[in-house]
C-alpha cells in the first residue's frame, strides 16, 4: 500500500496516514505559467495498491485535474489498483438534468476518473447517493452520521431537550438516520428555492418549541438556507440552533453570514480545508474524519467490510 496527497487538503492527507501508521508517499507536483500542471511520482509503485487523498473543493476544476493526473500517471506506473480518496465530491450536486439543456456534470466526473484508470473510488457523504451508480468501478460512501451522532451526546447533557432538524425536504432520510441513531425526534423545514443559492422557509413541520434545534445536512455552501432555517427556527419558539454539515465548502457570503447570524454553532469534518476567515467566524467546529477514513483506506486494502464501519 502507498498513500499519497494531492494539494487540495494536506492536513486531513497526514493525518489519515499518521493514523494508518504509513508515510506518504512522495510525489513531485509542478504548475507551469499557464497553469498546467505536471506530477511525477517518486518512488516505485509497481505491482502495488495506491490511494491518493483529494478533496474536489475550491478551486474544484484545478483539484480534479490533478486528480486525475496522477491516476494516469499510477497507471502508466503499472499500480496493481488505484483508489481515487475523494472526501469532498464536487460537482456532486449537477446529478440530473434540472431543466432542458443543462448537464449532469456528476456523470461527466465519474466518467473521467473511471476512464482516467481509477479502480475504486472512496469518499464521504455523497450529496445524491445515486451517483454511486455513475460509475464503472466500485464506489465506497462513508457516512459522517456516527461522528455527529457522538460529538452530539458529548455536547448536550440532555438530550429530552434535543430535537433533529432537516433544512429541507431531501435531507430526510439522513435526518431520521441522526435521529433514529441519537433516539430523539426531527423536525422538517419546508422552503422554497427561486433561484441558485437562495432560499425562502415557508413552514416548519414539527413541535420544536423549547427545544436545541440541531440543523443536519450533508454540505453548507453560501450558507444562506443554513442561517435562514436558524431565524425561522428561532422565532417560532426553538430555545437554541446548531448545525452539522460533513461538507463546508462555505463559499462567498458565507463566512459574514455566519459571524452574522444567531446560530450558535456550524459542525464541519475537515473533508474541505478551510480558510481563516472561516475559523474567524467564531462559529465553526471541525470534526476530524481521518480515523473514518483511514480505517476505511485500510478495510480496503485487507478486503474487509466497509459498511460495519458506520452501521448500528
Amino acid at each position: 500500500m502507498r498513500l499519497f496527497s494531492g494539494t487540495s487538503n494536506p492536513p486531513l492527507s497526514q493525518a489519515i496516514c499518521e493514523h494508518i501508521g504509513k508515510p506518504q508517499g512522495e510525489i513531485y507536483t509542478q504548475r507551469f505559467s499557464d497553469g498546467e500542471i505536471f506530477i511525477q511520482v517518486k518512488e516505485t509503485i509497481r505491482g502495488l495498491d495506491a490511494f491518493f487523498i483529494q478533496s474536489t473543493s475550491s478551486p474544484a476544476n484545478d483539484n480534479l485535474m490533478e486528480l486525475l493526473i496522477f491516476i494516469d500517471a499510477a497507471k502508466r506506473a503499472s499500480t496493481r489498483n488505484i483508489c481515487a480518496v475523494i472526501p469532498y465530491f464536487g460537482y456532486a450536486r449537477q446529478d440530473r438534468k434540472s431543466a432542458g439543456r443543462t448537464p449532469i456534470s456528476a456523470k461527466l466526473v465519474a466518467d473521467l476518473i473511471s476512464r482516467a484508470g481509477a479502480t475504486r473510488v472512496l469518499t464521504l457523504d455523497l450529496h445524491a447517493t445515486q451517483i454511486q451508480g455513475f460509475f464503472d468501478i466500485p464506489v465506497d460512501n462513508i457516512f459522517a452520521i456516527p461522528l455527529f451522532g457522538k460529538d452530539i451526546e458529548e455536547k448536550n447533557e440532555n438530550m429530552e431537550d434535543v430535537i433533529i432538524v432537516s433544512p429541507d425536504v431531501g435531507g430526510v432520510v439522513r435526518a431520521r438516520a441522526l435521529a433514529g441513531r441519537l433516539h430523539v425526534d426531527m423536525a422538517i423545514v419546508d422552503k422554497r428555492r427561486p433561484a441558485p443559492n437562495v432560499a425562502k422557509v415557508m413552514n416548519i413541520i414539527g413541535d420544536i418549541e423549547g427545544k436545541h434545534c440541531i440543523l443536519i445536512d450533508d454540505m453548507v455552501d453560501t450558507a444562506g438556507t443554513l442561517c435562514g432555517a436558524a431565524e425561522a427556527l428561532l422565532e417560532r419558539g426553538a430555545t437554541k440552533v446548531s448545525a452539522y454539515a460533513s461538507h463546508g465548502v462555505l463559499s462567498g457570503p458565507a463566512a459574514q453570514r455566519l459571524a452574522e447570524s444567531n446560530l450558535h454553532e456550524l459542525v464541519i469534518t475537515d473533508s474541505i480545508l478551510q480558510p481563516q476567515k472561516i475559523l474567524d467566524t467564531g462559529k465553526v467546529r471541525s470534526i476530524s474524519i481521518a480515523p473514518l477514513m483511514g480505517e476505511a483506506i485500510t478495510r480496503i486494502y485487507d478486503a474487509r467490510s466497509i459498511s460495519s464501519l458506520y452501521e448500528d
